[in-house]
């Protein structure tokens, strides 16, 4: 892992919990169990994960009830450092790649990116759930039981990482590695601007109509020429719904509780400016 990679909300703790016998039955029936975690506390889970190449990674999952935020983490085959933070409070997404450079073609290390967007209902379970959140066998691959399809953004903004505060206290943290490098489309930056973020966050970056000649860096020869780059992940496993399951008291009235989760898979594909194709070496035709 990268040096920069810290936590993002704080220190987690595990705990267990009692489970009444009358529900321990269907509990073991699920292979990630929601247990009674102490609200207010974060907690980490592990889980090992087969990706599209047939990889086995591990995800790191971490979330913080209090901050009301979430955070996901791993690494990709080609050894690239995806993390992922939803802040509910906010409600923003923070895609970060720490991507590892090819030095023989004179690139540094590694190049950070850092992708900010709008975090819609739905799409992730709560924090306070997440907090909650255990599995039966830590040992086992994981496969989501849906798949996503592709979601397509294009990213023609630039963020102000000094004043990125103000769209997410998580921003400076997750993007300081990324200073130079954090997008966001012009549609969210027009939702931000319209619920009072300040203009000095964003900055519009050349796009195709009004840049004659600027093309796909997957066409350009020049190493030195702008082009839009195309960057892309996928969250391979991530629980998106709760499950949930009933019981009956001595008089037969069912009472809903949760007891487990959905997991899914997503896709994203980001489209950006680049200055020079330099900075883009992946997006390549093959």
């Amino acid at each position: 892992m990268f040096a920069s990679c810290v936590p993002l909300v704080g220190p987690f703790t595990s705990r267990c919990a009692l489970v009444p016998s009358s529900s321990l039955l269907l509990l073991l029936l699920s292979s990630l169990l929601l247990s009674a975690a102490t609200p207010g506390l974060g907690s980490e889970l592990r889980v090992r994960v087969r990706l599209a190449d047939g990889l086995i990674t591990e995800e790191v999952l971490e979330a913080d009830s209090e901050r009301d935020a979430i955070s996901l983490e791993f690494k990709q085959g080609d050894g690239a450092l995806v993390t992922f933070v939803a802040d509910f409070k906010q409600n923003v997404k923070i895609f970060r790649a720490l991507i590892l450079g090819e030095l023989e073609r004179g690139q540094n290390q590694y190049q950070a990116l850092c992708f900010l967007s709008r975090l819609n209902r739905n799409e992730i379970i709560p924090s306070e759930s997440m907090a909650r959140l255990r599995q039966k066998n830590p040992q086992a691959i994981r496969l989501a039981e849906e798949r996503r399809g592709l979601e397509q953004l294009t990213m023609s903004t630039a963020v102000n990482l000094s004043r990125a505060g103000q769209l997410s206290s998580h921003v400076y943290n997750v993007c300081s590695e990324a200073r130079e490098a954090i997008y966001t489309s012009q549609d969210d930056a027009k939702h931000w601007l319209n619920k009072g973020v300040e203009g000095s966050v964003f900055e519009i970056l050349p796009q195709t109509a009004d840049t004659p000649g600027l093309q796909p860096c997957r066409v350009t020869r020049d190493l030195w020429q702008p082009c839009l780059c195309n960057y892309s992940l996928r969250l391979e496993w991530y629980p998106c719904l709760l499950k949930y399951c009933r019981s009956r008291d001595s008089t037969g009235k069912g009472t809903p509780y949760r007891c487990g989760i959905k997991s899914c898979s997503k896709g994203y594909q980001f489209t950006y400016y680049v200055p020079q194709k330099q900075l883009c070496l992946w997006d390549e035709e093959t």
